[in-house]
């Protein structure tokens, strides 16, 4: 291969020849040069851009930690706030009962200061060390609470029983019979044998009679319902009450029943006034007492006072 250069003078040309292999090596050298400057840029662009995809890839962990983080304070804030609804409840089921233990307290007419509903109960004893704990403070908290919850679902299980049997009781007060029938009178005629007004011979007396002003009151002595108002022979008018219990009372030779049956009566209530009809020598107040179906001595439940 000749090449001819040209002077911009007057002088000669010159000739410079080079041959085939030469110019090929020149060539493959001249695009190796050019390859591998292009790969250099390249090389230097991705080391630019490799901050700026790390960066980004941070601020992605960054953002679903703060999504985390943000569940997890939702999820806490919703503990708290059921925790503030079931202490405020817990606190009302206390107070409830404080109130309740107030009124059997006075219903049980115990002595002041026996049960303190007000203040929680004395305790005491040793120091002791404490136990390992096996769990953390949040779980211990909750079991705590379910504690105490449970503790006061017995308590109040336990009072509602203790207010059964007392209202049992104050019930089994208002209908066991005590006291006297009549409000002014004395007792003629004892319960047991004696000798019969009218024929002289020994017979038994299932009462007491009691003598009066005729038109006295007759009262009841415990609660009850009607169950007999009327005229029976040898009773004269006659009022019978169903205490329950298996309790009755009779109450005889009335001059007047004021009760009808199937009428709901108190203790002390007037049933009847003082009269002499029926077998009687005069005004006076048959008096029975009847207890699962067999007369009673009525002696020992007048003595009684309400």
């Amino acid at each position: 291969m000749k090449l001819i250069l040209f002077s911009k003078g007057r002088a000669a040309a010159r000739h410079v020849e080079f041959s085939v292999p030469l110019v090929v090596a020149c060539l493959i050298g001249f695009m190796a040069l050019s390859i591998g400057g292009v790969g250099y840029l390249f090389a230097r662009a991705l080391d630019r851009q490799q901050p700026i995809a790390d960066v980004d890839h941070m601020k992605s962990d960054l953002a679903a930690q703060q999504k985390s983080l943000d569940e997890i304070k939702d999820s806490a804030q919703e503990q708290i706030d059921v925790l503030t609804i079931r202490m405020g409840e817990l606190n009302a089921s206390a107070i409830r009962l404080n109130a309740l233990g107030r009124r059997l307290t006075d219903m049980a007419d115990l002595d002041e200061g026996e049960f303190d509903f007000e203040n929680p109960p004395a305790v005491g004893g040793p120091v002791e060390s404490e136990m390992p704990r096996t769990t953390g403070q949040a779980a211990d908290f909750f079991a705590d609470i379910n504690t105490m919850d449970r503790r006061l679902h017995d308590q109040q299980q336990q009072l509602m029983v203790l207010e059964g049997l007392l209202l049992n009781r104050r019930l089994n007060d208002r209908v066991y019979p005590k006291g006297r029938p009549v409000k002014s009178g004395w007792i003629s005629s004892y319960f047991g044998r004696r000798s019969d007004p009218f024929t002289g011979k020994s017979t038994s007396h299932r009462g007491l009679d009691f003598a009066g002003k005729a038109g006295g009151d007759v009262i009841a002595v415990a609660a009850g319902v009607v169950t007999y108002s009327g005229s029976r022979h040898g009773y004269g008018n006659m009022v019978e009450i169903n205490h329950g219990n298996g309790y009755v009372t009779r109450y005889a030779h009335n001059e007047r029943n004021l009760v009808a049956p199937g009428d709901q009566i108190q203790p002390g209530q007037t049933i009847a006034l003082i009269g002499s009809t029926g077998r009687a020598t005069g005004p006076n107040l048959h008096f029975e007492v009847w207890h699962q179906g067999r007369p009673v001595n009525p002696v020992k439940y007048i003595r009684q006072t309400t």
